[in-house]
Parts: structure tokens; sequence; C-alpha cells
């Protein structure tokens, strides 16, 4: 998000300082890796107008950088028939006007040749708006835009004090370091490091849960493969291949075709335990977790895919509120409007990157971002009622009270 940031920002003929913590395009964040889903299939109704934006906003960014980041495909989401939020999405696609087909569980096998078995009481919600973002390549590509613009970026930049000057208006950032920067506006997007660094630099307590969760893939049994490809096979990324998909229930599973690594599938629960991101455990995926995913692959896949055990697994971690929704506002007490703060993510963020940066750079330049209803994302919202923004469907999402704990938190909405 704060790359992103940095590119809507230098575009328009700022002078723009993006601090990166640690290494550029490292992994121990949220923002790195081969895959995530671009969906606009949701149970809130305020997200499809975002992805939307943002899918013209990834094709625009790419045009710029010459390279491809943003891979079609279809995506497809199934469940129970009376999943409370598999049928908020239904009502929200006929509500957005998102292209969709509602599909039987025959109906869904004859869609897809056969490769995904479901339930007779489950239905499916196929929509042409899906794909796969490859997360690490666009952060570097937009970095790259934002040098190119003029940005300046540093890594390795700790930051540890964020100020208002008194003197010159503005703020004053202060890293580990010893250095210091002057700007106009200060723009946060920490991640999982959100909530300390919030607390630090204004006392103020933000309820954004670390979560460190397992990213698994799936060996293809051979002469499967392309059955689960992106691609048709002949190399081109049309509606052919196969589809990003959310299966809805407990557990609640999501999943990428067969694209960084041939023969592999990304089928993860969606999940994860509370963590603090300075002392993670890096640990393997929790036997009761591993053990659905085993079985839903089986029945779903049958035996196209090797359910005996995940070939790689790889650590992540995700940033959540209390009710999975963004934070995107001003910081306000002592730092007012000079600070604009964008957390939560809660790991279905990433595909919104472009629009959350051009709406940040909206917040930094003009106090507000026109067309868009950021009312769901206040942190006002949590005044008194620490749940945040109430839903119609059933709350899924299970939080531990601090980072010691421990205690697994399983989430509603795929990635």
């Amino acid at each position: 998000m704060g790359s992103s940031t940095a590119y809507q920002l230098a575009k328009r003929d700022f002078k723009v300082l993006l601090l990166e913590q640690f290494d550029f395009l490292h992994h121990r964040g949220s923002s790195h890796g081969e895959s995530r889903t671009l969906r606009a299939t949701y149970p809130e109704a305020y997200y499809a107008a975002m992805v939307m934006d943002s899918l013209r906003l990834w094709e625009e960014a790419e045009s710029e950088i010459g390279y491809k980041v943003y891979f079609k495909t279809h995506h497809l989401d199934m469940g129970p028939a009376d999943d409370k939020s598999l049928r908020s999405v239904i009502a929200n696609c006929h509500l957005n006007s998102v292209p969709h087909r509602v599909l039987d569980s025959h109906q869904v096998s004859d869609e897809v040749s056969g490769r995904i078995q479901v339930p007779e009481n489950w239905v499916c919600v196929v929509s042409e708006i899906g794909g796969v973002i490859k997360p690490t390549k666009a952060v570097s590509m937009f970095q790259t835009l934002a040098i190119r613009n003029g940005a300046v970026l540093r890594d390795n930049m700790e930051v540890r004090e964020i100020e208002r000057d008194d003197l010159r208006g503005g703020v004053l950032v202060s890293t580990a370091s010893g250095e210091r920067f002057w700007g106009r506006k200060c723009v946060v997007t920490a991640g999982a490091w959100m909530k300390k660094l919030v607390k630090r630099v204004s006392g103020m307590e933000i309820p954004i849960q670390p979560l460190e969760t397992n990213v698994m893939y799936w060996r293809i049994r051979d002469g499967h493969e392309a059955e689960f490809a992106i691609t048709t096979g002949d190399g081109s990324d049309s509606h052919g291949g196969f589809p990003t998909f959310a299966s809805y229930g407990k557990p609640y599973i999501y999943g990428t075709p067969s694209l960084e690594f041939p023969g592999l599938i990304k089928i993860p629960v969606h999940g994860g335990r509370g963590c603090d991101p300075e002392r993670r455990k890096w640990e393997a995926p929790d036997p009761d977790a591993l053990a659905s995913v085993k079985e839903w692959i089986q029945v779903t896949f049958g035996g196209r895919v090797d359910a005996s055990r995940p070939v790689i697994v790889q650590s992540c971690l995700y940033s959540m509120t209390p009710d999975e929704d963004f934070v995107i506002d001003f910081l306000g007490g002592e730092l007012g409007r000079e600070v604009v703060v964008a957390g939560g993510f809660s790991g279905h963020g990433f595909k919104m990157a472009p629009v959350v940066g051009q709406i940040l750079a909206d917040l930094v330049v003009n106090g507000e971002a026109k067309g868009v209803d950021l009312r769901y994302f206040e942190l006002a919202r949590f005044d008194g009622n620490p749940k945040g923004n109430v839903k119609d469907f059933e709350d899924q999402v299970k939080f531990s009270h601090s980072y010691e704990d421990e205690v697994a938190i399983s989430a509603a909405s795929p990635n």
C-alpha cells in the first residue's frame, strides 16, 4: 500500500520519500510471494467498486512499466446454499452489476469439466472478474514507477517517531538510525507493525491484530497438470483455464490455479495464529487446519491432487481488524490530519492496492477522496463498539485479545 501511494503521489509531481523498515521486497510481512487473488465477489457491498477501479489501475500501471503482474482467469465461489456470506455475495453481485452466474452442483461440474465436485446442497458463483496478481513483482513495479516519477526510496529505515513540527508545520519523522525527515504530510502503511507504531507515536490503540498464517502448495498428480493451469495450454490466459476459487463455510479455503510453480496448486485455509511480528514462531500449519484442507482437497478434486501433504509451506502475516474491514483514515489526536493511516487489510486487501494508493494520495493532497465512501474504514467505527462494522451475515472471525494468547484465529473472507 505504501509503494502504491508513493507511485500515485509522485505521478502528481509531489516530492515523495518512501521509508521501508527492512530491505525492499523483503519476506517478513504481507506483501511478498507469488500469488494473490483478484475477485469482485464480496459479502460486503462496498468492495466491488474498489476492485473494479483497481482492475483498471493495475492495467494502467502495467502499461507504464511494460510487463504484467496481473494474470486473468475467472473466479469461482462455492459453499452451502444457505451460507449467509455466500448469499450476500450473490446479492451484492446483483447490486453492483458484477457479471456472474449461479450454478448448482451438477452445473459447476459441467462448467469445469468435472475438475471440481461439490455436495448436492451447494451452489457456486462464477464471475469472469478474477485472476492472480504476483505480489513481489507488483510491489517492485510500484517502487520502480515511483522512482521514475521522482520519488526517493530508502530501505532499512525503521521509523521510531512521528511528531508535529510546530515551527514550520507538517511533520517530523525520526528513524532508529537517528535520521530525521520533514514533510507536509505523512502516510503510515506499516502492515503487521501498524498497531505498535501508532501506539508508540500517538498513544492511540488501533484494533489491528497481526496473524501468522501458512500458505500451502499441493502436488497435482501426473497427467492432470494442465487441468489446473491458469492458461488453456496454448499460452493464452483466456477464461478457459482453471479459476481462482474460495470455499465458504468451515473450513474457509481459498486457492489459485497452477501458475508460479508448475505442477503445484496453492490451497491454504484462511486463518492463523495471533502473533507479535517481532517474535514469530514460524510454526508448521495447525494440525486440525491441515487435516481439514486435506479432506477438502480429496472431496473436491478427487484423485487429481495429492492430498497426503503440502509440498511447500510458506509463512506470511495478516493484519486483521475485528470486522475484517480496512482502516483508512486521518490519525487524529495531536497529529490531526497531518498523518493518514492505512492498515488492517485482513488477508484480502492486496488486490485493491492501486485504488488504496489513489485514495491515500487524495486524502494527503485534497483532504478527501471524492467518489469513495470511506465511512466503513473510519477509526471511529470502533468507538464504543469493539467489533466494528455490523454485518448481516454470520461473524466467523475469532480473535485473541493479546499477542500472548497464541490462540487460533479463523477468518471468513478469502485472500
